[in-house]
C-alpha cells in the first residue's frame, strides 16, 4: 500500500476552535455517544409504548401503534432527519417555535432534532421487538395475571415486560449497534458528531486515510463497549433453567 501515512496530524493545531484535530476527532465522539444515549432513551420508552399498545385488545390503540411504525419505518431516515430539523420549530407554538429557531444555539438545534429523529426512526423498530416478545409468551401468563386480580396494566407491569424485555436482549442489542451508526447520518444537517469531524478533518488537512480509520476505530470501539455491556446485562437477567451458559 503506497499511502503516505502521518498519524502525528492529530496532534497539530486545529485551524480553529483552539485545539489539535484530535480534539475534533473526540469532540465528534462526545456528540456521538451523548446523541444515541438520549435517543436510545427515547428509543426505549416510545418503543416499550407502542409495542403494548400493539398487543392490547383495544382495535383503535392497536391501530394507533400500526400507524406510528408504518409511518417511520418506511420513510428514509435521511428524509427524516432533514424533516425533523425543518419542520420542528413549525410545530411549536409560535413564540417558543420562534426561540427555537433565532435564539437557540444552532448546535443545540441540530442535536435536539437529531435526537427527537433517531430516537423516534428507532422507537419504530423497538415496538415491533417488544410487541413481537409479548406476542411470544405462553397466552397463560397474561391469563394467570388477570386471575390473580391485577389490572391490565399490573399485568403488563409485573409479568408481561419482564419476560419480554429478557427475550429481546439480543435484537435490542442490534438495535442499538444500529442507532449509533445511524447518528452518522446527523451530520448532514450541521450536528458536528464524529461523521461531520472525520469531513472537516479531510477538509483541512487532506488525510482522508488517517481522518476515516480514526472515526471507523472510534465507532467500533463504541460498539464494541455496547455489545459487552449487553451481554453482562443478559447474562445477569436470564432466568434459571431457560438455557445458556
Amino acid at each position: 500500500m503506497s499511502a503516505n501515512w502521518d498519524w502525528g496530524i492529530f496532534f497539530q493545531p486545529a485551524p480553529f476552535g483552539n485545539t489539535t484535530y484530535f480534539g475534533w476527532i473526540l469532540s465528534g465522539l462526545k456528540v456521538t455517544v451523548m446523541l444515541s444515549i438520549c435517543a436510545w432513551i427515547i428509543a426505549f420508552l416510545v418503543g416499550s409504548l407502542f409495542g403494548i399498545l400493539r398487543t392490547v385488545p383495544n382495535r383503535f390503540l392497536s391501530s394507533l401503534g400500526t400507524v406510528y411504525v408504518e409511518i417511520f419505518r418506511n420513510v428514509p431516515l435521511i428524509v427524516q432527519f432533514f424533516t425533523w430539523y425543518l419542520l420542528f420549530p413549525e410545530i411549536l407554538p409560535a413564540e417558543l417555535g420562534s426561540w427555537f429557531k433565532m435564539e437557540l444555539d444552532p448546535e443545540i438545534q441540530f442535536f435536539v432534532s437529531s435526537t427527537l429523529c433517531l430516537g423516534l426512526f428507532t422507537a419504530a423498530r423497538m415496538t415491533e421487538q417488544v410487541r413481537t416478545a409479548i406476542q411470544s409468551l405462553p397466552r397463560g401468563q397474561r391469563a394467570a395475571g388477570l386471575a390473580m386480580g391485577l389490572t391490565q396494566i399490573q399485568t403488563y407491569r409485573y409479568i408481561l415486560l419482564p419476560n419480554a424485555y429478557r427475550v429481546i436482549i439480543p435484537p435490542m442489542t442490534s438495535e442499538m449497534l444500529n442507532l449509533v451508526k445511524n447518528s452518522a447520518i446527523a451530520s448532514t444537517i450541521g450536528l458536528a458528531d464524529m461523521a461531520f469531524q472525520a469531513g472537516q478533518l479531510l477538509e483541512y488537512s487532506a488525510r482522508a486515510y488517517e481522518s476515516f480509520i480514526a472515526v471507523t476505530v472510534s465507532y467500533v470501539a463504541v460498539n464494541a463497549i455496547i455489545m459487552w455491556l449487553m451481554h453482562i446485562l443478559e447474562k445477569r437477567t436470564r432466568l434459571p433453567g431457560t438455557g445458556g451458559h
